[in-house]
């Protein structure tokens, strides 16, 4: 089995070599895949190696931006890490991630893991390792012909929080779902949040997931939202209310950056996006949960770059680019804010495809606030990606003109030649990568 496991080492790291230099592409899922066909236990088998914690995050927003920050702060903890830090989730992905981090005669060499783990995909991955921790961001209605509902989504993650019955949920307590979610399945679980109001969202149009109690039925009353379903809650029927938070962030600032106090510490990031706080504070509680000070956290946010495509920053011909993932409602939402926090002049780029990664059911287009754009200060909204048409018709019913621009290349190089040097681009998955592929590029030829 040894020699088994290292040819399969071997072999993902030639494939991941030759997609990134031959065909240009991220390679990670078919470097799983063939590591997987060659050696089918190789992922068991590693883990095993792993000497301390595991470490996974799941939940349907904030998934990447979290795991990588986790990883950098167990780094930063003098712990060497395996981490998928591409965001490839899936079974093919989470394997990738231990062989590529194997040496060439097939072993490991790590204190922890930090893996994030599309919700779906836990039920393939978890037969091969039982993680210590599970950190739990929220959960959001997100593809609905992919996922169903919320509920199918909670009742999967339900069963295999059930199968590793010591691992720690550390979960979002602000999220109604993912709170009772981690209460139901009857894990020992660590909460974080934000018991302050932080912003005024008594105008919002959101879709609000967690109106009714998941425990008995009934409406759920919220003494304050912090965007969609996030906020103060409790059940008018039943017991079932807001947990008492661990991790407990206070005396929030979300201008020049973002800053708050937690456990009589004072975290800094220059980062954009109230819902950052949510990915900031969810890697301090895994980090101190598992028994760590976190002693060198605010030197870790000041060097951390979330790059992958998350408030990742571009610089062309003298304008500043900011690609960001926008793949549901509650994500765009909180896309709208961010970019509303910077009140000059700026372009915005959307892209929106519809291949099957995206969901093609592309009718949550409809439940954003797009109509926030109209106090964004934009110079201009650009349109893109194979449903460009359908954005631009949701943008038209809200009064807001775009232009159209099928290819994402053509409509960035018109905003760098045209435009007023400070550009947004919203995309959603699978625009993601090509996207980035096409800004890195453009900004290598400067």
């Amino acid at each position: 089995m040894k020699l088994r496991r290292m040819l399969a080492v071997w072999a993902a790291k030639c494939a991941e070599k030759i997609s990134v230099k031959i065909f240009h592409r991220q390679g990670v899922t078919w470097a799983g895949k063939i590591a997987l066909k060659i050696c089918p236990d190789i992922l068991s088998e590693l883990a095993a190696q792993v000497r301390e914690d595991i470490f996974i995050v799941c939940g349907t927003n904030g998934k990447t931006t979290t795991n990588n920050m986790l990883c950098a702060a167990l780094e930063a903890e003098g712990k060497k890490v395996v981490c998928n830090h591409t965001g490839s989730n899936m079974l093919n992905g989470v394997a990738a991630a231990f062989a590529l981090s194997a040496g060439w005669g097939g072993n490991l060499d790590a204190d922890c893991a930090s893996i994030e783990i599309d919700e779906a995909s836990t039920k393939r991955v978890f037969p091969y390792f039982k993680p210590d921790y599970m950190v739990l961001t929220n959960l959001f209605r997100d593809q609905l012909d992919r996922y169903g509902e919320i509920d199918i989504t909670m009742n999967l993650l339900k069963e295999m929080m059930q199968t590793a019955p010591d691992m720690t949920v550390v979960v979002n307590g602000d999220d109604a779902l993912s709170a009772f979610l981690a209460m139901d399945a009857g894990n020992p679980y660590i909460t974080y949040g934000i018991s302050e109001k932080v912003v005024d969202d008594t105008d919002s149009h959101e879709i609000r997931e967690g109106r009714f109690c998941k425990k008995c039925g009934a409406i759920m009353h919220y003494n304050f939202y912090h965007y969609s379903q996030l906020g103060d809650y409790a059940c008018t029927a039943c017991d079932f209310k807001r947990p008492e938070i661990g991790y407990d962030a206070s005396e929030i600032q979300v201008e020049d950056g973002l800053s708050f106090t937690v456990e009589n510490r004072r975290i800094n990031a220059a980062y954009k996006g109230f819902y950052n706080v949510y990915n900031i504070l969810a890697a301090y509680a895994a980090v101190r949960c598992a028994g760590m000070k976190a002693e060198h956290f605010n030197e870790m946010l000041a060097e951390f770059n979330p790059e992958n495509g998350r408030m990742e920053e571009f610089h062309i011909q003298g304008t500043k680019i900011v690609l960001n993932l926008a793949k549901n409602p509650a994500g765009f939402n909180q896309n709208i804010s961010a970019v509303m926090q910077d009140d000059t002049p700026k372009d915005v780029i959307i892209v929106i495809n519809d291949n099957a990664q995206d969901g093609t059911d592309i009718s949550w287009l409809w439940d954003v606030d797009f109509d926030r754009f109209g106090d964004a200060n934009a110079s201009s909204i650009t349109v893109s990606g194979i449903r460009c048409q359908d954005m631009r018709l949701r943008l038209k019913y809200v009064n807001i003109p775009s232009m159209l621009e099928e290819d994402v290349t053509k409509a960035i190089l018109e905003r760098v030649k045209n435009g007023c040097g400070n550009l947004y681009v919203l995309v959603n998955y699978t625009a993601l990568f090509y996207t980035r592929t096409v800004l890195k590029k453009m900004e290598a030829q400067k």
